[in-house]
């Protein structure tokens, strides 16, 4: 008999990890654990050894470790998964953790378009092939002062950028996310219009931080999380890194993003994190690590500074933002 290990399984043939968890829920609690699982968060109590056994149908192995890593406490697999922003599945922060799951993330293709010399279109076991796995333990701000730390997984979009060869008229990257409106909130519901896009210049793309990410805590993204690929930019406010990808395009002229063409007063197209910039309607000099009772101090590029401050040399940051 064929035994295939997980390295070997494909993200479409993935179960989906809220399947599992649902199956295993109901057999439990038909057995006698059905008071624990009503009244407790179901990952918070498994036991260590069925949260391990759990998650193997999603766990992603080989995985390297990174030198761009924080030594900070990551948060929980609870709080990155529970606390989220995706207006296509709701507004309040708790909501795509349960509406999300309508999200068909297989099959999933992205077309690679624009200013190129090989446009093509990837399935996302092609793409997660392109180059190893890494595990990156990222700080992540967000606008509405709020931190966490997240053990991303994935590697330097640059990686993708390669095997696309851009022209020398490509000056930006643009990303759309999926819209399904049978499935997710319209524009009136969300506030904002859909598909959500984003962008970046080419040298801000070709950095390394720039994570194309397809998994986190050892597993593939969940898909309150952006699955199945996303982009995380951790100098960046939290709204730059674009969930659900299905299309990248390489252009000549700054691409339009989604909250600069909802508030642009608010929202600037480089949105690097700047204590020294507030918000129209609060502070940006502090956040709230989820999880912590107290605030802290918010610093620039939220601590990667030294790592990517070359690429805004002599640019006004408060003009710019």
């Amino acid at each position: 008999m064929l035994v295939k290990k997980p390295a070997d399984i494909p993200y479409s043939k993935v179960t989906p990890k809220n399947a599992y968890l649902n199956r295993r829920r109901f057999l439990q609690g038909t057995a006698a654990g059905a008071a624990l699982f009503a009244s407790r968060p179901l990952w918070d109590a498994l036991t260590p050894a069925a949260r391990a056994q759990s998650a193997t149908a999603r766990k992603l192995t080989g995985l390297a470790k990174s030198p761009f890593s924080t030594t900070e406490k990551m948060n929980s697999y609870q709080d990155i998964t529970h606390y989220n922003n995706y207006y296509e599945f709701g507004t309040g922060k708790e909501d795509p953790a349960t509406l999300a799951r309508k999200l068909k993330t297989t099959p999933w293709t992205v077309s690679v378009e624009g200013e190129v010399a090989k446009p093509k279109t990837f399935d996302v076991d092609t793409i997660m092939k392109m180059a190893p796995l890494e595990e990156r333990i990222y700080r992540h701000r967000c606008v509405e002062a709020w931190s966490i730390v997240v053990p991303w997984i994935g590697f330097s979009f640059s990686e993708l950028i390669k095997q696309v060869e851009p022209t020398s008229k490509a000056k930006f990257v643009a990303f759309q996310t999926l819209y399904d409106s049978k499935t997710m909130l319209n524009s009136f519901s969300a506030g904002i219009n859909f598909p959500y896009v984003e962008g970046l210049r080419m040298d801000e793309a070709m950095h390394p931080l720039a994570l194309l990410c397809f998994g986190l805590y050892g597993e593939v993204l969940p898909n309150q999380n952006g699955a199945p690929i996303r982009m995380v930019l951790p100098w960046k406010y939290g709204f730059k890194s674009i969930k659900s990808i299905v299309k990248i395009k390489f252009q000549e002229k700054m691409p339009p993003t989604t909250w600069n063409l909802s508030a642009p007063s608010e929202y600037g197209f480089y949105s690097n994190v700047n204590p020294a910039v507030d918000h129209p309607r609060w502070s940006q000099a502090s956040e709230r690590r989820l999880g912590e009772l107290f605030k802290r101090k918010t610093v620039m590029f939220n601590g990667y500074e030294k790592d990517v401050a070359s690429l805004y040399s002599g640019m006004d940051l408060r003009r710019n933002y």
